[in-house]
């Protein structure tokens, strides 16, 4: 973690300096007549958005949302490794895994072939495989995770807040206006209930769940279909004789049904989704007046002859699956893209919905505003076209699509009975076989982004085999060289919309003056073709779009600093302090390889590109400048 760069500031480092003229958030202080980027709803996808907007305070950002507060509790509670990756570029992954639960197991109980009437285990799988990644896959309490997210907007340069109690009820989008285009009608939901105000903005994006009159005003819909299944989900303080009430389970009746488990945060809580009744074809959930007795009842026959004797009931909800996928993202037809820009996205809830058990809601709709973040940043400080922006539905409608299908065919897989051959253990279970096969996806890690501008034909592919492009950024151990400490190199990235490029060094490779390093260094410091020199202003750092490493193969006693490149050691700041923490070098205490865990080519090394979202734009040779230049130069804007 780096602060001080600006002069010395004592308190808490997470805290930023206030950036001048920021907006008055007293009470009762004016809502703002023009916004750059106006949000509705405070749910994950949401706060996603504005916590990375919060660090632009050049970009004026509005989040609003009708409830009075945040949440207190209920609701999601799974986080994937791979949105622990994004946490970390928060600077908040570190606090969730101390306070959350670790899964790290997961049991599965069915029908015990001697007894059909209860269960026994079955098997056991471990959740996250080895090197899938550096994080754990987590249980949190998603009112606490908003939190932090909300910490992080109210200790950036911004002082980012949301404004409750209000909501979005209409807007209209001007075609012929280059500026403020979106006229938003907001309506108050607080003590002036009904009252509207409003507000011009240059983008709106609609996380406002899936009765979303963002996804409305812009004329989409959601299509699909519903499972007609009731589900149970309760969060409860219990005592039981059931064994593995702190490992998440996934229990199989012969006839009453369907139990998934999942232990909470604190040691105490857990979570349990409990099958109830199929409901018909014309028949809503609400209409079956479901309690919180009825699930208790219901999870007690499912797990016999184990019983569980409820001391508190947290929170609970009765919900119908459905699968359903909104049909446009944003509000340009397909036929107006080559004439026309979006203004107006939707992400999370709003444009797609699925069952809960696979834990991929809040996931997938915190990666969409993770990658729609950075683009809107792009495009309003200058850097790119407004043009960038069609990627965001190019991108993420494709995993919306494989998120439905995949929790589509896991949600009947739970709720099929087992077979006569599966209960007498002649075959494994199909909900231990979709487990293991389904890792990658619920550990988020199977997106892959298409060829596109920004992400590149994967030409050199070969450089590293292990660090595909189109993925996220998979990191691996490496030791910093100016200290000596060991860490994880993808953690040097931030969600501060930079660019990164890592540049692994060939064997015998120690940045001497005709080194492939040293060269790609100078030749990215001083060459007017350079993306560094092209792309970054006069008065910024000389990181501040495009932030070079460079990882050498020897250990750190075997390299110099002071021969590095002044590229890997720049001066930043107000007072142009030295930058020590761009070299990186081989791990000498055996926690891995990097080279080898990732399959980087020992001898000639490469340069692997990084979005600013953590995955893989590029991978190039040290010495593809021209291709490294005519890259940026099809997305970003000269300085």
């Amino acid at each position: 973690m780096q602060f001080y760069v600006d002069g010395f500031r004592g308190g808490n480092p997470d805290i930023k300096n206030a950036a001048p003229g920021r907006r008055d958030r007293q009470e009762n202080a004016p809502l703002p007549e023009k916004v750059d980027v106006l949000i509705a709803g405070t749910g994950p996808a949401g706060l996603c958005l504005a916590a990375q907007l919060s660090q632009f305070p050049e970009i004026d950002t509005m989040i609003v949302e009708p409830s009075p507060c945040n949440i207190i509790k209920g609701k999601a509670d799974g986080i994937n490794t791979r949105t622990m990756e994004m946490f970390q570029a928060f600077g908040f992954a570190d606090k969730v895994k101390r306070e959350t639960y670790w899964v790290n197991q997961t049991t599965f109980w069915m029908p015990d072939p001697e007894n059909p009437s209860g269960i026994k285990r079955v098997g056991r799988v471990q959740d996250v495989a080895d090197d899938s990644s550096e994080m754990p896959h987590i249980l949190i309490n998603q009112a606490r995770m908003h939190q932090l997210f909300l910490e992080y907007m109210e200790n950036s340069p911004s002082r980012l807040a949301p404004d409750y109690n209000w909501g979005v009820k209409t807007l209209e989008i001007d075609p012929d206006a280059d500026e403020y285009p979106v006229t938003v009608t907001l309506e108050d939901t607080g003590v002036n209930w009904g009252e509207t105000r409003t507000v011009r903005a240059n983008y709106v994006v609609g996380c406002d769940g899936a009765r979303s009159n963002v996804r409305k005003a812009i004329g989409g819909e959601l299509h699909g279909d519903a499972a007609h299944q009731a589900w149970g989900v309760m969060d409860i303080l219990a005592n039981t004789d059931f064994p593995d009430v702190r490992q998440k389970c996934l229990i199989t009746s012969a006839n009453e049904g369907n139990v998934l488990i999942l232990p909470r945060e604190g040691g105490y809580l857990f979570r349990m989704y409990v099958e109830l009744d199929k409901l018909n074809e014309d028949e809503r959930v609400a209409q079956r007046n479901f309690s919180q007795e009825h699930m208790i009842a219901a999870a007690n026959r499912i797990m016999a002859p184990y019983t569980i004797d409820v001391k508190e009931v947290v929170w609970w909800s009765i919900y119908e699956i459905g699968h359903r996928i909104a049909d446009k993202f944003d509000d340009i037809g397909d036929g107006d893209r080559t004439s026309q820009t979006p203004r107006v996205f939707t992400a999370g809830d709003a444009c797609h919905t699925h069952s809960p058990k696979a834990g991929q809601g809040m996931n997938v709709s915190m990666q969409d505003t993770f990658n729609l973040g950075w683009k809107l940043a792009h495009v309003l400080t200058g850097r790119a076209d407004a043009s960038l922006l069609h990627s965001y539905a190019g991108e993420r409608l494709l995993e919306a699509k494989r998120l439905v299908e995949t929790d589509h065919q896991w949600a009947r897989i739970m709720s099929a009975p087992a077979t006569q051959d599966e209960l007498d253990g002649k075959v494994e279970p199909r909900f231990i076989r979709q487990f293991q096969e389904n890792l990658e996806f619920t550990g988020g890690l199977a997106v892959k982004y298409d060829e596109s501008s920004l992400t590149a034909e994967p030409v050199h592919q070969a450089l590293a085999t292990g660090e595909e492009v189109g993925r996220r950024f998979h990191s691996a151990p490496v030791v910093r060289l100016s200290d000596a400490k060991q860490m994880q190199l993808g953690h040097v990235a931030e969600a501060d919309g930079r660019w990164r490029i890592y540049a692994f060094a060939g064997e015998g490779d120690s940045s001497d003056a005709g080194s492939a390093i040293h060269k790609l260094a100078d030749w990215l410091e001083s060459d007017p073709k350079s993306p560094v020199v092209k792309h970054t202003r006069k008065d910024e750092d000389i990181d501040a779009v495009i932030d070079l490493r460079a990882v050498f193969q020897q250990t750190f006693d075997q390299l110099a600093y002071e021969d590095m490149p002044s590229l890997l050691k720049p001066t930043k700041g107000k007072l142009g302090l030295t930058d020590y923490e761009k070299v990186f070098c081989a791990d000498h205490k055996g926690a891995g390889d990097f080279y080898d865990m990732r399959g980087i080519d020992r001898a000639k090394g490469c340069m692997i590109v990084v979005r600013p979202d953590q995955y893989i734009a590029n991978i190039l040779p040290l010495d593809a400048y021209d291709e490294l230049a005519e890259f940026f130069a099809g997305f970003l804007l000269p300085a």
